[in-house]
């Protein structure tokens, strides 16, 4: 282990200092450490959504896996948003979730993907859970970002597989445990660019794709993991146009 790879333990979990000389901790959430230089994980070796980011999918044996995955989802048409409101996923970011990664280790599920995924993690004094500064390569857009909590909005966490459109696919018929699980399972959470974030909205595969091309693949298969693991159908056109892009 180099100099730069050092580790110390430290009161709550394990400080790693980064090919960048600078602190992120994993504060025992079971965050998996990688190379911090690397773009993000692939989504077919990243079943769990606990190792940060989204790599893109490439080689031709991996799309057709990505495309053997996509072809399991059950479709159906879409249906009403009659009752939708972002509390019926519970509180928002909640850490009182059951059965998903990070649940109910006392920070907010915001804190644990910008830890996930961010380098150079700055957290607020005194807490081990509040990150106030980060640097993050976004994956939609492929952008760095010098993230402060005063903008915060500049990044934004999105459900890959979002709120609106598994209530109108599914999610009508579901406990509100289920649903707390949705919405805080890091499988289904990406810190991304907020204007690409808010641009994207509540829209499916076929209405909306990442801009950088080149993760699109990557994008889909984790939309098929998450709808997968919840029973989410998807409709026709997003479902031919997810397996499209992993050609």
């Amino acid at each position: 282990m180099s100099t730069k790879d050092t580790v110390a333990l430290i009161a709550g979990g394990v400080l790693v200092v980064s090919l960048f000389g600078t602190a992120k901790s994993t504060r025992a959430t079971g965050v998996n450490n990688v190379d911090t230089v690397s773009m993000g994980t692939s989504p077919l070796t990243n079943a769990g959504g606990t190792r940060p980011g989204l790599a893109p999918v490439t080689s031709g044996t991996d799309r057709a896996a990505a495309r053997k995955l996509i072809s399991r989802l059950r479709v159906k048409g879409r249906g009403p948003a009659t009752g939708y409101a972002r509390t019926r996923y519970g509180d928002n970011w909640a850490d009182t979730a059951s059965g998903v990664p990070y649940a109910g280790n006392g920070c907010r599920t915001r804190d644990d993907l910008l830890t996930r995924d961010g380098q150079d993690v700055r957290y607020r004094k005194g807490s081990r859970c509040e990150v106030v500064a980060m640097r993050l390569t976004d994956p939609y857009t492929g952008r760095s970002i010098e993230w402060r909590k005063s903008r915060a909005d500049e990044v934004q966490v999105d459900h890959v597989v979002p709120l609106a459109y598994a209530w109108r696919m599914a999610a009508t018929r579901w406990p509100m445990s289920k649903r707390l699980n949705f919405a805080n399972d890091p499988l289904n959470l990406l810190p991304v660019d907020g204007a690409a974030n808010e641009q994207k909205d509540a829209s499916g595969p076929a209405s909306w794709l990442p801009p950088r091309r080149r993760i699109r693949c990557a994008y889909v298969t984790r939309f098929a993991q998450v709808a997968l693991k919840y029973g989410v159908p998807v409709t026709p056109a997003d479902k031919q146009a997810m397996i499209a892009q992993c050609r």
